[in-house]
């Protein structure tokens, strides 16, 4: 047998593969349903509804008592950066969507505001509150 080499195992190769037809594309066939459990449809997500709520501070912004406490807000910031002193000021920032009516603009960047709500508190905020609401 050493003397045949690899004439033996070519030849059984041959032979078998006359005996069965290779696949074809034809005889293939993918449709299985019980086999594969079926995947429960699910509902389109819901669709938020925009909030109709403007004027409005969102949250993270400050409101502070007094002007003079914005402007001391603003320096602690900076100081914040910068390693200087820093003061003390009557500002909290809103946790949640609030709306709000301007009272007064004194630039872009320094507007009174009146929260609404029970209380009725009127502060002062650094957020820049355009005229009309934002296109949705």
């Amino acid at each position: 047998m050493p003397g045949l080499g690899k004439w033996p195992i070519v030849l059984c190769c041959g032979l078998l593969s006359g005996i069965a037809p290779p696949a074809s594309a034809q005889h293939v066939i993918l449709d299985a349903p019980s086999l594969l459990p079926q995947k429960p449809k699910t509902a389109p997500p819901t669709a938020r509804a925009p909030t109709a709520l403007w004027p409005r501070l969102d949250p993270g912004a400050v409101v502070c008592k007094t002007e003079d406490d914005l402007d001391r807000h603003a320096a602690n910031m900076i100081a914040r950066v910068s390693g200087g002193v820093q003061q003390t000021a009557d500002c909290h920032a809103i946790d949640r969507p609030t709306g709000i009516q301007i009272v007064e603009r004194a630039g872009p960047g320094r507007t009174q505001v009146r929260l609404a709500g029970a209380d009725g508190e009127t502060g002062w905020t650094d957020v820049w509150l355009p005229e009309k609401p934002p296109p949705r």
